[in-house]
């Protein structure tokens, strides 16, 4: 299959993604960029928007099964990059310009082929918003406002309906690793997580005249992230634990004590057993660390994303496709679990998914050297393997029932102490 024809106009949805990037359920001009490709490639196309700027493109329709390839719209924040947007500290240092590009090169291919015909299943393409777990404060306002119900951009899908006829699911990501050579990966699970936000109560008091009146929050949030600290080697490494507090944004003066100060974190693992005794833990530490000195602690706790178990089944598709391809030549299959995260988890609760990573890129993912450095790879190679994977996915598909989203706001209200019963 020869996808350099589609090259040029891939090549510029992923320029134009890079040079305007946007955050989650902000991406109008992401999704103008999608539309006006799908436009340009098929006349009539069966396209629907859903939420904010995501959008459900069914290239076939009346087959017993629907496998959607997934991309996600969404920037990461990371303002020291230099190609960062200066106003919000958006780029795609997550590579997920990438995913789009990818996405396009193969709705261009079968737009040309009508190779989807032959495919013993319907394909779609699912465009979602708000992958990344960032900007929280303006989606929980959308929240508030009744715009979206979900800060994720996946479980937000799967709530409007988007997967309730989707039977499997398959996402691509970037490899945050420099290569030698062509690579992609398969199976390696995910991690989930929770979002603890920590605010802690003082008094303020004139710091020069009369410090000794006051309630220090923020020597209280030093005390919890020290706390939280020393607490790493109690945590397990087989299920990947990881905790990551930070100060988001504080009002603080040198001449007043401050009286209130929100420490953020996420928590990490691949065990939900473990979440849910990592938040009791830093919980502890925070009402513990507040008392020591004097004040009060407050602590929302929200869900992140679920663990990502990758299915097999379905992978062994793209091993095959690899094994038959002279382009991409390192394969990487054994590496099982990272402590990264996304919302792939969420989708795979519901339905089969997989999700096929693949290299090309240079300097550290989210960090601010982070580049395309590879295009043949990633916008050639990777879309024609995926296409030939496709080919071959039929045999693959597993036979397991799938969950409801109902099912799923029971998981999530479970791992939070929610009752459930009422």
């Amino acid at each position: 299959m020869e996808f350099a024809q589609y090259r040029p106009a891939v090549q510029a949805v992923v320029d134009e993604l890079w040079a305007r990037p946007e955050l989650g359920y902000q991406e109008t001009n992401s999704n103008r960029v999608v539309r006006d490709f799908i436009a340009a490639h098929l006349t009539d196309a069966d396209l629907t928007a859903f939420s904010t700027t995501g959008l459900d493109l069914r290239l076939s329709r009346g087959k017993d099964r629907t496998v959607a390839i997934v991309a996600e719209l969404d920037a990461v924040i990371s303002p020291s990059h230099p190609d960062a947007d200066p106003a919000t500290g958006a780029v795609h240092a997550c590579g997920h310009h990438t995913q789009v590009g990818i996405a396009c090169a193969l709705i261009a291919h079968y737009a040309a082929t009508g190779a989807h015909a032959d495919l013993p299943f319907d394909l779609a393409f699912v465009f979602v918003p708000a992958e990344e777990f960032v900007d929280l404060d303006a989606r929980q306002a959308m929240i508030e406002r009744g715009t979206i119900s979900w800060l994720g951009g996946k479980p937000e899908a799967m709530a409007l309906g988007v997967f309730d006829d989707i039977d499997f699911a398959i996402c691509l990501h970037a490899i945050g690793e420099d290569f030698t050579e062509p690579t992609i990966e398969i199976n390696c699970d995910l991690a989930g997580f929770m979002y603890k936000d920590v605010t802690f109560h003082g008094v303020a008091s004139h710091a020069g005249f009369d410090p000794f009146s006051g309630t220090n929050a923020y020597a209280m949030a030093t005390l919890f992230t020290t706390a939280l600290g020393l607490s790493r080697q109690q945590l397990r490494e087989d299920v990947f634990a990881r905790m990551n507090p930070v100060i988001l944004a504080t009002d603080m003066t040198t001449n007043v004590v401050p009286h209130e100060v929100t420490v953020s974190t996420d928590l990490r693992s691949t065990d939900t057993d473990y979440l849910v005794d990592m938040a009791a833990r830093i919980d502890r530490a925070a009402h513990g660390c507040a008392a020591a000195l004097g004040g009060t602690a407050s602590v929302r706790t929200r869900m992140g994303y679920l663990p990502f178990v990758q299915d097999r089944s379905m992978n062994e598709a793209f091993r095959e496709a690899f094994e038959a391809d002279p382009t991409i030549t390192h394969l990487i299959a054994d590496r099982g679990a990272i402590a990264a995260a996304g919302d792939a988890g969420d989708l795979a609760f519901m339905l089969p998914t997989a999700q096929l990573s693949y290299g090309g890129f240079t300097g550290r993912i989210h960090g601010n050297d982070f580049y395309l450095a590879d295009p043949t790879h990633v916008l050639e190679n990777v879309p024609a393997l995926v296409a030939d994977a496709l080919s071959r996915l039929g045999p693959h598909l597993p036979d397991r029932p799938r969950r409801s989203f109902a099912e799923y706001e029971a998981q999530i209200d479970t791992l939070l102490g929610k009752d459930t019963t009422a």
